[in-house]
């Protein structure tokens, strides 16, 4: 058990929640995010699961779009969503980046 389970959680938590976000508000741009990102970490932790090439690398991808469009919401309006989808992707950046400096 390596990697793959932090994507697998990651991945079924950023889409879920955007799947949420779409059932609750209605919010198409949530539904396409959330399961846009949560496609990348899942593919990430399939492929890490069985050693194929490019998964900590799908995986450190999905973490940086996630931080990209959460921090800067996070900062500028402190609300609890932002800040939670931005601890999620600093978690990916923290495990996906070590793994891929340390050469998987």
């Amino acid at each position: 058990m390596g990697n793959e389970l932090p994507a697998y959680i990651l991945a079924a938590l950023t889409a879920g929640g955007g799947i949420t976000g779409y059932v609750r508000t209605g919010s198409v741009p949530s539904i396409i995010a959330g399961v846009a990102v949560g496609t990348l970490y899942g593919l990430g932790g399939y492929r890490i699961q069985n050693r194929q090439t490019y998964g900590i690398e799908l995986a450190l991808l999905a973490s940086v779009v996630l931080a990209g469009s959460s921090i800067p919401r996070a900062i500028k309006t402190q609300k609890p969503l932002p800040i939670g989808l931005s601890g999620l992707a600093l978690f990916g950046l923290f495990t996906f980046g070590n793994a891929f400096r340390r050469g998987f």
